[in-house]
Formats: structure tokens, C-alpha cells, sequence
């Protein structure tokens, strides 16, 4: 994206109201990030090394460890290093760059958990057209899909913050390049931007809710119409950790991108479970509720274990 202003970096301030707890901060971080980094590889790995869950549901779910792989790398590393006492400047490009694929990264999970729910409903509501309706060719449009439609969504808001000139301050009142702090960097009217940019990103995580809510409430319809109790408990179950993501990646969302009155330090905290507590959370979720995920992620371990299996 071409500069069409005086700044050449930013300095980010980081986390507010944190000054003299970079250390134990800087441990705590470092912690989350290798939790999560490890936690999605190894459930990336067990999918791709078991063929019992080369299945779409599990396909979709490998995908959403990719994106959980990259998402806390957009911001984690930089605020890692300026919180082991190094600079805290970021070049102008370095910061387009951070803003583009923190929301593309972002969009394209609240598509893929968009997708997830559909992949879903069709397994609980429609299971003897389940595997013709989800082919290997549907799967891949629909992976291919969330990524595309959040790199638009990412572009558009990209191209949005950086058309403003920014020649006051260059210090960003964060730990990173995100909309709400660099809108306030720029010395123009940014009013009518704000406002676009707040529908835009308030629109897609509500249009991707909306159909969830949807599909949920068709697969609870038919979840208590199954006349097993064992047949319910397993769909529920299923469903389950599902939901549990939703809500972790959805919420923080809201809390952040919707609230009427924007609250720095909250903002912050959200941001930071939103980046790093919630990537590593899934793995947990999606493989202490999912009897195949836990056997192929022991198998996984007893072969880079060399133990023999039990």
C-alpha cells in the first residue's frame, strides 16, 4: 500500500496501565504462545495422520488450527520482543501489514465457525444426504470461500484506516496496529469512517452469529427429536465444543468492537484473550470433548514418543 503520509514508523506505548510488570507479562506471554503454537500442532498433526478423521467436520477443524497457528503470531511476537526490553518502533508497512492480517486472519475464522455450524446441521438434520451434499469438492469451496471473504473484509478495512494521512503522532496507544488506535492517530475527520468501519466490522460477526443461531436452533429441533437418550448425548456432545468456541471467539468481539464507550485497558485484556487464550483453549476443547481426537492425538504422542502402543 502506497505511504501517502510523513510517518515512516510507529512507536507502540503497549498494554495501558502496565508499566514495571513487562517481566512476569513477558513470561506469561511467552507461555500462551508456546501453549498455543504446540497445542494446534499436534491436533493439526493427529487429523492429518489418522484417516479415521479425514471426515469434513475434522477437515474444517484442521483449518481452523492453521488459522489459530497464525492468528496470535500477527501481534504476539512483536509484543514479545518490545516487552524483552527492545524497541518498540514498528515500520509503516509493518503496521498495514499487522492491521490486514489480524482481520483477515479474524473474518476467515468467524466464516470457517460460519461453516462449521452449516457442516453440522447438515450431519444432525440431514444424515443420509450428509456425505453426497458435503463432498471433498463442497469442502474445499467452502475452505477456500472463508479465506477469500476475509481477505475482502480484511482489504476493505485495511484500505479504509491507511487512505488518512498521519502526520501528528507516530506513538500508537496499544501493543498493536489495530482500527480504533490508528483512527485516532490521523489527522483528518475520520467521523464518516468510523462509522463505516464500525458497521463493517459489526455487520460480519453478526451476519455470521445470526446464521449460526439459526442453524443451532434447527439442530436442536432435531437432536430432541432423536428418541435415544444415548443418540442425543452424543449429538449434544458433539455440538458442544462447537459452541464453546463460538461463544470464546464471538464475545470478545462484541466486547471490543461494539461497546458505546471504549475502554482502553479493557479493550486491551479482551484483545489479549482474544489472541492468545482463546487459540490455546480450542485444542483443549476440541480434543478433551472428542473420543477420536484423544485417541489419534495418544497415538500421535506414543509414535513421536517411540513408545509402543497400548
Amino acid at each position: 500500500m502506497r505511504n501517502a503520509s510523513g510517518v515512516t514508523e510507529f512507536i507502540l506505548l503497549g498494554i495501558p496501565h502496565t508499566d514495571g510488570l513487562e517481566n512476569m507479562l513477558l513470561v506469561l506471554f511467552l507461555f500462551f504462545y508456546i501453549f498455543t503454537l504446540m497445542g494446534n500442532l499436534l491436533i493439526l498433526l493427529a487429523i492429518v495422520s489418522s484417516s479415521r478423521l479425514h471426515t469434513p467436520m475434522y477437515f474444517f477443524l484442521c483449518k481452523l488450527s492453521v488459522c489459530d497457528i497464525f492468528f496470535p503470531s500477527v501481534s504476539s511476537p512483536k509484543m514479545l520482543f518490545y516487552l524483552s526490553g527492545n524497541s518498540r518502533a514498528i515500520s509503516y508497512a509493518g503496521c498495514v501489514s499487522q492491521l490486514f492480517f489480524y482481520h483477515f486472519l479474524g473474518c476467515t475464522e468467524c466464516f470457517l465457525y460460519t461453516v462449521m455450524a452449516y457442516d453440522r446441521f447438515l450431519a444432525i438434520c440431514y444424515p443420509l444426504r450428509y456425505t453426497i451434499i458435503m463432498s471433498h469438492r463442497v469442502c474445499a469451496v467452502l475452505a477456500m470461500g472463508t479465506s477469500v471473504f476475509g481477505c475482502i473484509q480484511a482489504t476493505f478495512l485495511t484500505t479504509l484506516t491507511f487512505q488518512l494521512p498521519y502526520c501528528s503522532s507516530s506513538e500508537v496507544d496499544y501493543y498493536f496496529c489495530d482500527i480504533p488506535v490508528m483512527l485516532k492517530l490521523a489527522c483528518a475527520d475520520t467521523s464518516a469512517l468510523e462509522m463505516v468501519g464500525f458497521i463493517s466490522v459489526g455487520l460480519m460477526p453478526l451476519s455470521c452469529f445470526s446464521l449460526i443461531l439459526i442453524s443451532y436452533s434447527c439442530i436442536i429441533c432435531s437432536i430432541l427429536r432423536i428418541r435415544s437418550t444415548e443418540g442425543r448425548r452424543r449429538a449434544f456432545s458433539t455440538c458442544s465444543a462447537h459452541l464453546s468456541a463460538i461463544l470464546l471467539s464471538f464475545v470478545p468481539v462484541v466486547l471490543i468492537y461494539l461497546q458505546p464507550t471504549p475502554n482502553p485497558w479493557l479493550n486491551a485484556t479482551v484483545q489479549i484473550l482474544n489472541n492468545l487464550v482463546t487459540p490455546m483453549l480450542n485444542p483443549l476443547i476440541y480434543s478433551l470433548r472428542n473420543k477420536e481426537v484423544k485417541y489419534s492425538l495418544s497415538k500421535l504422542l506414543q509414535q513421536l514418543a517411540f513408545l509402543p502402543e497400548k
